[in-house]
């Protein structure tokens, strides 16, 4: 048994067939051939034995299993001897300790091969050995850094939860430690991009360096395909639009300006948004400033119908009440399963949370004219101040929707909005009546219309453009299409615990 000490300096390498050999183990440290597997296997057949690496306790790394004296194992991957070389009956060893990235710890590479070892085969396992230890280390180094990148990705995705139910302490909070200043402004636009689910990583890479991390960027959990950016400051909109322009493939939506208590809602608008950017040369929209029918309601009395619809949930304490709102906020805009990646929790809790809403409000969210009122009302509450809402909530005559829609001004932009159905010979307006009805079931309406439930999703689909409005995927265009109808009084209005009656502080009826 032989043994050498840490650090000897390895035989010095002659000859043509030396130099053949220390190139091909010198091609395993280039970026591209850089595997501890090939590399022990490389090393089997240049020695024409066999060969494997194992770690400290044992466990086999590359290679073929080979049986060893676990004294004598011990005895390198605790530092005592280096190396050890051990002639069996019609078996040749070698055994090297090979150093890993974690402090005191060692593994052993072992050569096993019939013949006795020349001094080609010694100097090949010598230098292979080095070569592992720098492989070991570059993993770990790729390990490591993965983690960094994967912690802060999780931090990032942390910091847009918060934002989602409008806390905005705790996400500035959060952001001031890694991002400083981040988040040290009013108003926001939520921007997302959408590309090939396998070009994603890049995308987002992209983003942060074309914007110097000055903005929140973040792999959508919901959505495989898309990356949403949170930018506190206009010059990220060029930037993020300059990237679109050199990527094929890749489409753009805005929200407008919110503040960042509203990042939901910017995320809603920036969705609908992206919708159109599909269908545009350029790749990239942002939300309408379009008419939306609360501008054309009376706001004193908004207020105050607002207030008196969300009364239920005052009594709640104030964590429970915000966690409440904004959980019904973002289910109300994207399906349950999506609003719970979103927001990080299940989709049964998403559910449990809004059916506890609803049980509060009397409302069914089955409905759509019900999700549509309750979606305005949720709305219309995050932009209010407290002194307002309490001011809405004191009032002693409540406005009833019915007041609210019947305003000549929402009137006539309703009229105007659905008009644009008429023109079209299969009587889409019908159809989408229909449809709203029965809940956005496709399968309802086409039985109470007579016709096939494809029919009807493509009537709808061909209202989308038309109305420049999603209408497919529930969110804010579907709730005010739905509105539209009811000012119109195309539908049925909802009543939200007596909301509606003509004496709203008459007892609620289940």
């Amino acid at each position: 048994m032989a043994g050498r000490k840490d650090g000897a300096r390895p035989a010095e390498v002659t000859g043509a067939d030396s130099a053949t050999w220390a190139q091909e183990l010198l091609d395993h440290l280039r970026p591209t051939g850089r595997d501890i597997r090939r590399v022990v296997a490389w090393l089997a057949d240049a020695v024409h034995g066999t060969a494997c690496l194992q770690d400290d306790t044992g466990n086999l790394l590359a290679g073929t299993p080979t049986p060893l004296d676990e004294d004598l194992v011990a005895d390198i991957v605790s530092g005592r001897i280096a190396s050890a070389a051990w002639d069996d009956t019609g078996r040749h060893l070698r055994l090297v300790r090979v150093e890993q990235p974690r402090p005191a710890v060692a593994g052993v590479l072992t050569v096993s091969r019939e013949t006795p070892f020349d001094r080609r085969a010694s100097d090949i396992v010598t230098h292979t050995a080095q070569v592992v230890e720098l492989l070991l280390r570059a993993d770990e180094s790729t390990v490591a850094g993965r983690r960094l990148q994967r912690a802060t990705s999780d931090l990032r995705l942390a910091i847009l939860q918060l934002l989602m139910v409008e806390d905005t302490v705790s996400a500035r909070r959060v952001a001031a430690g890694l991002w400083p200043g981040l988040l040290d402004t009013d108003t926001a636009c939520v921007y997302v991009l959408e590309s090939r689910v396998e070009e994603r990583d890049r995308i987002a890479e992209e983003c942060l360096d074309a914007t110097e991390e000055q903005v929140l960027v973040v792999r959508c959990p919901a959505v495989d395909a898309h990356v949403i950016v949170v930018a506190p400051r206009d010059e990220a909109a060029g930037e993020l639009r300059s990237l679109i322009g050199r990527r094929p493939g890749t489409f753009l939506g805005g929200s407008a300006p919110q503040s960042l208590v509203r990042t939901a809602t910017a995320y809603g608008q920036a969705v609908s948004a992206l919708a159109v950017a599909r269908f545009r040369s350029d790749k990239q929209a942002v939300y309408a400033q379009r008419t939306h029918p609360e501008r054309l309601m009376d706001p004193v009395a908004l207020y105050g119908w607002t207030a008196h619809v969300l009364r239920p949930l005052d009594t709640l304490a104030h964590h429970t009440r915000a966690e409440l709102l904004a959980t019904t906020r973002l289910g109300l805009e994207f399906t349950a399963v999506n609003a719970a990646k979103v927001l990080g929790v299940s989709r049964n809790t998403v559910r449990a949370r809004m059916e506890r809403v609803e049980a509060l409000l009397h409302a069914d969210f089955s409905d759509l004219s019900a999700r549509a009122v309750v979606h305005l009302a949720l709305n219309i509450q995050v932009g209010l101040s407290q002194e307002t809402y309490e001011s809405g909530s004191a009032q002693t005559a409540h406005p009833r929707l019915a007041d609210l829609l019947a305003g000549t001004a929402l009137r006539i932009w309703a009229h105007d909005l659905l008009g644009r159905l008429e023109s079209d010979a299969r009587d889409l307006r019908r159809t989408l009546r229909t449809w709203i009805a029965a809940g956005g079931n496709a399968e309802r309406a086409a039985h109470l219309l007579g016709v096939h439930a494809q029919t009807v999703r493509e009537h709808v689909r061909s209202a989308e453009p038309v109305l420049e409005r999603q209408l497919l995927a529930a969110g804010s265009d579907l709730y005010e299409v739905v509105l539209a109808h009811l000012a119109l009084g195309d539908l049925d209005q909802p009543d939200l615990h007596g909301a509606n009656r003509d004496h709203p502080d008459s007892p609620v009826h289940g």
